[in-house]
Formats: C-alpha cells, sequence, structure tokens
C-alpha cells in the first residue's frame, strides 16, 4: 500500500486524499504514492525507498530530477525578478524564444508561449485555421494531444470519447502502425504507401478546400511510441503542400532530446508548419509549453492583433528553466547522450528481453523513447489489457517493478520504457535489469491463460 509509515508521509497523504482533486482518476479508489524529493534518474518516497525514475513523471524530466543549472537559474530569477507580464520584454523570455527556434528546423523563428502542452495544441490549431480561413482539422487515430476542449477532440484515444460535447470539425485517420496495421500491409513500405493513399482519400472525401490543418505526434507517445516508417511523414508533407493545408507536428512529448534529437521532425527531415511543444523544454520544473512557426505563419500577423493570449505566457521563472535546461543539454550532450543510450543499450537489450519474454509482442522505440506491447498471444496478438481499459495482469507488472524500485510508464497493454534523456548506463541497465524480473508476471498469464490474472 503506498500509505507511508512515517507520521510526515501518512499527514501528506491524508491532506491530498482529503482535499486534491486528481487527473483521470476515480477519485475513491486513487492510492497515490508520496514523493519527497529527487535527483537525477531517481525519486524518494515519504519513508526514504529510493526509486529508478524510467516514466521521466509524465515524460518530461528530459533532464533529471533537481538539476543544479536549472535549479539555481529558477532561484535566481525568482530573486531579480518573479513575474511579469507578457506584454513587456523580459531577457529570459527573448533568451528561451532563441534558443528554442536555434534547434528547430530553419526558417522556424518565432515562439509562442504557452502555459503546457495542451494550450499549444489549441493556439497551433487557431493559427492554422486563422491563417488558412479553413475550420476542419484532421488528426490520428491512436494520439494524444490534450484535455483542453480542442485539443481532446484532436485526440484519438479512448479519452476523447467522454468529452465531445460539441464537435469541434476534427477528422480522425489511420497512422501507420505494422504491428497492428489497418491496411493489411506486409512491410513498412506497404504500411507507409496504404497508410498514405488512406489519408488522400480521406482528404478528398472531406473536402480539400475545408481543411485547415493535419496535426500528428511526429513520434506517437502515449498511444505507444510508433516511429514512422521512412517516408511517411515527407508524404504527409507532400499532401499538406498539394491541398493548401497546414501540418502541426505534436512534439510535446518528442521533443528536446527524447527521440535522440532535439525534435523528432530531425529524424525524417521535413519541415512542418508549426511544432508545439512543452515538457522536456525544461523538465516540467515550471509549466512551459509554446508554438514554433514558420516565418511566414508569424506574419499573418504582423499587422492584425493575434486573437490569443495567456496572462503567463512565457512566464519568467518558466523562461529562465527553459534557458538553463536547454543551454545544459548542449553543454553536457544531453541529446547525443540520449541517441547512444538508445542504440547501445535499450535497443539491443529490450530485444534480446523479447527473445526471452513470450509476453512482449513487439519492442518499438529510438532514443529513450521505448515501448513493450504486451501481449496475451504472439500469432494472434491479443493484447494484455483492452483498448481503453486495464487487466490486472499489467498492473502486477507494474507493482513487481515498482517493488523493486522502479516506477514505469504504462498505459492500457503497453509499458513504457522513458527515463531521463541524460540517465547513465549504468542506471538504464539497471532498471531494464529489474524490468526483466518483473515480466515473469506477464510470462505467467501467457503461459496460464486461463489464470484470472488476464482479466
Amino acid at each position: 500500500m503506498p500509505i507511508p509509515e512515517s507520521a510526515a508521509g501518512q499527514e501528506i497523504y491524508a491532506l491530498d486524499r482529503a482535499h486534491v482533486f486528481h487527473s483521470w482518476s476515480a477519485q475513491k479508489s486513487l492510492d497515490p504514492m508520496v514523493i519527497t524529493g529527487g535527483e537525477g534518474s531517481y525519486l524518494w518516497d515519504a519513508d526514504g525507498k529510493r526509486y529508478l525514475d524510467f516514466s521521466s513523471q509524465l515524460v518530461y524530466t528530459n533532464i533529471g530530477h533537481q538539476h543544479p543549472k536549472v535549479v539555481k537559474a529558477i532561484q535566481d530569477q525568482a530573486a531579480t525578478l518573479a513575474t511579469i507580464a507578457p506584454a513587456h520584454a523580459n531577457d529570459k523570455r527573448a533568451m528561451a524564444a532563441k534558443l528554442i527556434s536555434d534547434v528547430a528546423p530553419e526558417g522556424m523563428s518565432k515562439v509562442f508561449f504557452t502555459n503546457g502542452g495542451a494550450e499549444s495544441i489549441e493556439n497551433a490549431i487557431r493559427m492554422a485555421r486563422l491563417h488558412t480561413g479553413r475550420t476542419k482539422v484532421m488528426s490520428q487515430y491512436r494520439s494524444y494531444h490534450g484535455s483542453t476542449h480542442t485539443a481532446i477532440q484532436a485526440t484519438g484515444d479512448p479519452r476523447r470519447w467522454p468529452n465531445e460535447f460539441v464537435p469541434a470539425g476534427t477528422v480522425h485517420f489511420f497512422g501507420p502502425f505494422l504491428y497492428r496495421s489497418a491496411f493489411h500491409a506486409t512491410t513498412e513500405q506497404e504500411e507507409c504507401d496504404r497508410a498514405l493513399e488512406h489519408l488522400e482519400q480521406m482528404i478528398h472525401f472531406e473536402g480539400p478546400s475545408t481543411i485547415a490543418a493535419i496535426i500528428l505526434e511526429t513520434v506517437p507517445g502515449t498511444s505507444g511510441i510508433m516511429p514512422p516508417p521512412e517516408g511517411y511523414l515527407a508524404g504527409v508533407r507532400e499532401l499538406c503542400d498539394r491541398f493548401g493545408i497546414l501540418l502541426i507536428c505534436d512534439e510535446v512529448m518528442a521533443g528536446f532530446g527524447r527521440t535522440g534529437a532535439w525534435f523528432a521532425v530531425d529524424h525524417y527531415g521535413i519541415t512542418p508548419d508549426l511544432i508545439t511543444f512543452a515538457k522536456g523544454v525544461n523538465s516540467g520544473y515550471v509549466p512551459l509549453g509554446g508554438v514554433v512557426m514558420r516565418d511566414e505563419i508569424a506574419a499573418t500577423w504582423d499587422h492584425t492583433p493575434y486573437p490569443g493570449g495567456l496572462t503567463y505566457s512565457g512566464h519568467p521563472l518558466a523562461a529562465a528553466a527553459a534557458v538553463a535546461t536547454i543551454e545544459a543539454m548542449h553543454e553536457e550532450g544531453v541529446v547525443e547522450n540520449a541517441a547512444r543510450i538508445g542504440a547501445e543499450v535499450f535497443g539491443p537489450e529490450l530485444r534480446a528481453m523479447q527473445e526471452r519474454h513470450p509476453s512482449i509482442g513487439e519492442v518499438r522505440g529510438l532514443g529513450v523513447f521505448w515501448a513493450l506491447d504486451l501481449v496475451k498471444n504472439r500469432e494472434t496478438k491479443e493484447e494484455l489489457a483492452p483498448y481503453g481499459g486495464a487487466a490486472p495482469v499489467v498492473t502486477g507488472v507494474l507493482a513487481a517493478a515498482k517493488k523493486a524500485g522502479l516506477l514505469l510508464f504504462n498505459q492500457y497493454h503497453r509499458i513504457h520504457i522513458v527515463p531521463p534523456c541524460n540517465v547513465s548506463d549504468s542506471e538504464a541497465r539497471e532498471g531494464l535489469a529489474i524490468l526483466d524480473e518483473a515480466l515473469e508476471v506477464a510470462d505467467a498469464a501467457v503461459h496460464h491463460p486461463e489464470s484470472a490474472l488476464v482479466g
């Protein structure tokens, strides 16, 4: 049970359960762990137990917990100027925008700041609609874009269903995913070609002149970490250019080193019209998100006011944290480390783990952004947990890992391996060894499908 043994921990737990209303949760059944400290890739609970954080919380502590350069930058900024309205110029806000645009694709030199990822999506879609004069947006199934009104409509997973109060002009389509292909493809090239053909047909059926934007996660995150096949994003870019549609790449989770590149689009050689970001831009130390836009898009509002804004847009504490984060990532080779860990540790070892564990149907990922697709049967690919739901056996894997000191990210039948981008080789291998043992719980369900654990 997460209820701490220490008196101080019990007080925190009691206050939380009495007064905090938690996200995405049935409040009465929630049983949160009390966290009291962190450093690097590790966290401590209220009883002093240490955990290796392979979740990066909600996949955002890209530079780890309590990085001293980022903590000091926040402290210094708080002592200098704790807040300032967005209408004014500020040194940290201006420098953060420059550093972000410096690592974005060429020709994207303007940044609009928000407080987080969902607001970034809201504003990117608003910009696309205003720039094009069109209203409709196309987005993928198996996607997550945020919980605000427009963002949740663009989302393609079951969290959208109870939030569809009013249609928001969003149309969903199937993206490429060979392991669970919607197109009966047998190769990555077939999957790419058929997914692009499907998207083009959808554009024609919906009416190209009605579509403002296609929004997609460059590498879908919460929905399963499915790197697109070679040529897919270039094909989407060509379709957008042909029909006058803007391309929005959601890099809220995939950006700032997570995939072993500053932005995941760097792997695929394309330039979107708009990039949304948040999370890793400052490791979530102070809430920050934003939209990077092509110069031609930004010019739409050169002489006409942009009809949007936020009280805390580019907040100095958040901007100072972003400046320190990006500078430290450059100085310490954090992005390069993520690429190397993915190529030399996670990729080879997770694929070897797949050979040992019949519960692993597929291993996918790049950088420090990996997923295990857990199945009851490799031949049928039946998931260990239903789409949109959970199963005791997956909960059992998570519990076994946690007991051994490893925190994992989970969604339905998948386990995601997403530590900080500056995770060390020894930490990466430590976490994989714990995961290797925990997966015996899932294997038992595969070997004994009559077990009640399978659910």
